[in-house]
């Protein structure tokens, strides 16, 4: 007996609660963001799992339906795929959050996709569901909370758990933190990981409507600032920012930046190697305060960090040096941690 799966993309969405029709429509009129529903087909790989709603994984058959949201994804290390590519309505999971789109690049170093068929468009009373429909509402656009934020040289450089790390120490140390990732593909783990090392609340894109940040500039902006002025009016102390892709990607990785402004108290890189923290500083100019990730996770990679940039390095990865990086915080940021 087949089974509906619905992604995490939908977490947003009502349908787990209220009815909805199922209603092909034409290619002319799909658009990024529409929540459809496709039928899984095999034969399965590993890669045949779906991330639901409350960030588990759950594996998937052929023949179960999978609710997700077209978009688009530019991965570098995993895929680059789009919803407009679809042909006779063959389809991708371009992640496990249900990112509905055809793959055009792949690496070859991972499991087949799992492939799907389009079925046809979420709607009801003859309207598509989209995302935008479910998302937060803010009339309120200030923002003005002290943001640490966390980039990266690419995908699996230590950005989410840098951020878990720094919402541990901000709850431990008496502060209220809220976890927030404003780029990339969504995937509701990374984030939820943030609440579970102590933020007291969690955002992401997609609670403003966006399945991944690749959109156009001015899109990105008017959906990121209510969710900062909506943040903004929850007063936390500290705001733990993640920008899920380098600033060079196409994920509005620069405009992110510039929308914190002079809220950035700290800036923390997490680089693949030491190589590419020259590389994203002689490229984007970006100079961080701090280097986490793969490249100081030896000593040797470390002091090749400083040897490089004369930036200070720190692997935090590995929970002994907590302390340190805590350390590193208090004198960063400036306000004492309850110890």
């Amino acid at each position: 007996m087949s089974r509906t799966h619905l992604a995490s993309l939908t977490r947003i969405s009502d349908f787990d609660k209220n009815p909805y029709d199922v209603h092909p429509l034409a290619k002319e009129l799909w658009e990024c963001g529409d929540y459809v529903l496709t039928q899984v087909r095999g034969p399965p790989s590993d890669l045949y799992m779906v991330e639901d709603c409350s960030g588990k994984m759950v594996p998937v058959e052929p023949g179960d339906h999978v609710i997700g949201a077209l978009g688009h994804r530019a991965g570098t290390l995993e895929g680059v795929g789009t919803y407009t590519e679809v042909v006779s309505g063959g389809m991708h999971a371009l992640t496990s959050a249900g990112l509905l789109g055809v793959f055009t690049s792949f690496s070859i170093m991972l499991p087949r996709p799992m492939s799907l068929d389009y079925r046809g468009h979420i709607v009801r009373d003859r309207r598509k569901m989209t995302m935008s429909f479910f998302a937060l509402q803010s009339d309120a656009t200030d923002y003005a909370v002290p943001t640490i934020l966390i980039v990266g040289t690419s995908m699996s450089a230590g950005k989410s758990v840098t951020g878990r790390r720094i919402c541990e120490i901000m709850a431990s140390g008496g502060k209220k933190a809220v976890g927030l990732k404003l780029t990339g593909a969504g995937r509701y783990r990374d984030i939820r990981s943030f609440r579970k090392a102590g933020a007291f609340e969690v955002y992401d894109f997609v609670d403003v409507g966006l399945p991944s940040t690749i959109a156009p500039e001015e899109e990105f902006r008017a959906a990121i600032r209510p969710l900062l002025g909506h943040i903004n009016s929850r007063a936390p102390d500290i705001v733990v920012a993640e920008a899920g892709a380098s600033p060079l990607e196409p994920y509005n990785g620069e405009a992110a930046i510039d929308e914190l402004g002079d809220n950035i108290c700290c800036t923390i890189l997490c680089a693949s190697d030491p190589y590419a923290v020259v590389g994203v500083r002689d490229a984007f100019g970006l100079i961080p305060d701090l280097v986490a990730g793969p490249a100081a996770q030896t000593s040797a990679a470390a002091e090749l960090v400083r040897k490089l940039t004369g930036l200070p390095a720190i692997n935090v990865i590995d929970r002994r040096t907590l302390p340190e990086f805590r350390d590193f915080l208090e004198a960063r940021l400036n306000f004492g941690l309850v110890p």
